[in-house]
């Protein structure tokens, strides 16, 4: 004859299935809020080195382009004085020409002293050439390769550090933009915790929390690839 169960232990049995039910149950909930925790952890954690990084960024794209603009600005007024300088190197050669042309040594001598010492190596290289006899000379020590001139030179340079300067300032601020995208990124994730805690049903629990770790992943590669200050 089989046995039969009495009463008591029946519901005995049953409390103690509801017990070891409530037990799974109550470590799946620990471990998730403890999967919580981490990911607004590290939401947090990220989030803030964002911000910090997306202000330093900023901070160099506004410091990049002062630069720039001075730089600009040395620039102009190096080539206008570089302009000045040859205008005065073509007056002073074509006082001395003339002189010369006529015959009027002192006159000449005069205006020869007055040359700049930039401008004199290029005029004795041009008086090398014989230029009064050789048709095929220059017309003039401006258009020698001895001439040079300094503001000229250093108006070319700053502006194309100028240049340099705007161009690191433009992936500064686009740098900048990529952690400030990276911030709303990580806000989302966090929205989606705080929205998966809200729900008892653990599908949707889960889904969400599956979502919020996959952006918090992308997020987190994006903030270790980013360039850095």
């Amino acid at each position: 004859m089989p046995e039969t169960l009495s009463t008591p232990e029946i519901a005995h049995a049953a409390s103690h299935h509801r017990a070891a039910g409530g037990d799974r149950r109550g470590l799946r909930e620990a471990l998730v809020e403890l999967a919580e925790g981490l990911l607004l952890a590290l939401v947090a954690v990220a989030t803030a080195w964002s911000g910090y990084q997306a202000a330093r960024w900023n901070g160099r794209q506004a410091h990049l382009y002062g630069l720039a603009s001075r730089n600009g600005v040395l620039a102009t007024s190096a080539a206008t004085r570089s302009g000045q300088e040859q205008l005065y190197d073509s007056n002073t050669f074509s006082y001395w020409l003339q002189a010369t042309a006529h015959g009027d040594t002192t006159v000449a001598q005069l205006f020869e002293r007055r040359f700049r010492p930039e401008f004199r190596p290029a005029f004795h290289a041009w008086l090398a050439t014989d230029p009064f006899h050789n048709p095929k000379a220059p017309p003039g020590p401006l258009r020698m390769p001895q001439y040079h001139n300094a503001s000229a030179e250093r108006s070319a340079a700053l502006a194309q550090q100028a240049a340099r300067n705007f161009e690191s300032g433009t992936m500064a601020r686009e740098t900048g933009d990529q952690y400030l995208r990276n911030t709303v990124l990580l806000a989302t994730v966090l929205f989606l915790t705080a929205l998966a805690q809200r729900f008892k049903v653990e599908l949707v629990r889960f889904s969400l929390l599956g979502v919020s770790a996959a952006l918090l992943g992308v997020a987190v590669y994006f903030v270790v690839t980013y360039p850095r200050i």
